[in-house]
């Protein structure tokens, strides 16, 4: 098997939906997801918004964001027949490229406190836990 990592694409809109659901990521297609909230994204963070491929299939996806002082890792997901051939490793490190690119040079991720995988995963890559306790308030529910 040989996984390419490249930028999504619109296109590419129903497969990584697909991940995201089958990966538990709960994707909110009538808000933050939608198909047209997606496409705006993927102007402004083209390089960021990255898909693991085996062939045509998308397998993995990552999307990148930054502040302008930190870079942002954000839903992490490999296919459950996927995991444990290093493809999240992958998607992690391109990420952390691209970000670089925008001129990041320090990365986070917010893990659920019971993902114990990407806890994992994350530990490996060199990243440390903090203590920060994340805060937030939406205008609306679909955000």
């Amino acid at each position: 098997m040989r996984v390419r990592i490249r930028p999504l694409r619109l296109s590419d809109y129903d497969a990584m939906i697909q991940v995201f659901e089958v990966c538990g990521l709960h994707p909110r297609t009538r808000g933050r997801d939608s198909r047209r909230e997606i496409g705006q994204q993927l102007r402004s963070n083209r390089a960021l918004y990255l898909g693991a491929f085996d062939g045509p299939r998308l397998v993995g996806t990552v999307l990148g964001t930054h502040d302008t002082r930190k870079g942002w890792i954000n839903r992490l997901a490999v296919l459950p027949e996927y995991r444990h051939k290093g493809i999240a490793v992958k998607l992690v490190r391109a990420c952390e490229r691209a970000l670089r690119q925008e001129g990041m040079e320090l990365f986070a991720a917010l893990i659920e406190g019971d993902n114990v995988a990407s806890q994992s995963l994350f530990a490996k890559l060199g990243y440390e836990t903090t203590d920060i306790r994340y805060y937030r308030r939406k205008t609306r529910d679909d955000v």
